[in-house]
């Protein structure tokens, strides 16, 4: 993994994967636990999900960083997801839940999102449906799709992480280029008011614990609405820097943001993004405008091996990986830990 030559790191452990082995992964997770006298665990991306069903079990020997497994299925799944939000009152695209490809197919031509209620990235997501070609026929109500009203507007994303309703780190940020279809590889601190409102108040009507993350549509000034929840950590966690550890740490101190609004990227993700952006030659410009003007996350002159070396190999391993399972680089990265609101019975 990218960090396992860095200096901060002290011991690196190879573990099952969660979505294949679900029980060998937790069960892994305590022998590491108790052996090395962990006091926290904190997941990192997908697999937040099968360390909240192990939570039980993995509290009988140190802290766990997430909230209840029923609770991020909620806010998971993107259909139960926009329902919360309309309950609490804030602002939410319409959103209607599809069981069969024939009622995906009477929504071609509508202005309208299509996308799986469990899913990341945007690798199937559909905008504005033009051809009955485009909707998959496996669309079942054991493998659901949402229909969200197409909302205009800049996208906008936060990352969080709160202790029982509070939070205590929280950014805004433009993702203007993503690897592909998958996550947000350029990161521009903003400061909106609306969004962290929205944030601040859905996290107290939660009473959430753990990381938690949105994308957001500025439908105008002072307004935002929210599309989809990402109930774990996600790439804005770069923003921060060491402080955020306090964060995780220590409930009770003031809400931590990001500080400075300097532009942020992961360089060789970058890279890859500008293969799409020069195409044409304004979207060169406007990547190598980006490019030009951001920091790499995650080279440090103090601690140079994960941004010479580590996200390199990293890189190269997920293009293997890609090529050996026959699927895309971005669902590469994603596919020993993404879960889709099956049940898993760890016991």
């Amino acid at each position: 993994h990218v960090c396992r030559g860095s200096r901060a790191v002290v011991r690196n452990f190879r573990v099952p994967p969660p979505n294949r082995q679900p029980r060998q992964f937790i069960a892994a997770l305590q022998r590491i636990i108790r052996r090395q006298r962990v006091d926290v665990l904190i997941p990192t991306c997908e697999e937040t999900f099968f360390v909240a069903m192990g939570r039980r079990s993995l509290r009988e020997s140190c802290a766990v960083f997430t909230a209840e497994i029923e609770q991020l299925r909620r806010l998971h799944n993107k259909f139960t997801f926009a329902q919360t939000v309309r309950r609490y009152g804030l602002p939410v695209p319409s959103t209607r839940l599809l069981t069969n490809p024939a009622e995906a197919r009477s929504l071609v031509g509508k202005n309208v999102v299509l996308k799986p209620a469990y899913s990341r990235f945007t690798t199937q997501t559909i905008i504005r449906p033009r051809a009955t070609s485009q909707i998959p026929a496996n669309i079942s109500p054991a493998r659901p799709w949402v229909a969200q009203d197409f909302e205009t507007g800049p996208l906008l994303c936060t990352s969080s992480v709160a202790h029982q309703g509070r939070l205590t780190a929280h950014a805004d940020y433009a993702a203007e280029f993503s690897a592909g279809a998958g996550g947000a590889v350029s990161f521009a601190p903003a400061r909106n008011a609306a969004a962290h409102r929205w944030v601040t108040e859905f996290v107290t009507r939660e009473q959430f614990t753990g990381q938690i993350s949105f994308d957001f549509i500025e439908t105008g000034p002072g307004r935002v609405t929210a599309i989809e929840c990402n109930p774990r950590a996600t790439s804005g966690l770069h923003l921060f820097g060491p402080a955020l550890a306090n964060a995780y740490l220590h409930p009770n101190l003031p809400t931590l943001e990001p500080p400075d609004l300097a532009a942020k990227m992961v360089a060789p993700a970058m890279l890859w993004a500008g293969l799409g952006a020069a195409r044409t030659r304004r979207g060169f410009r406007r990547w190598w405008n980006c490019f030009s003007h951001s920091r790499d996350v995650i080279f440090s002159p103090t601690d140079p091996a994960p941004g010479l070396v580590g996200q390199w190999l990293s890189l190269g391993y997920f293009l293997w990986q890609s090529v050996r399972h026959r699927i895309s680089p971005v669902a590469a990265t994603t596919d020993d830990i993404e879960w889709n609101g099956g049940v898993i019975k760890m016991q």
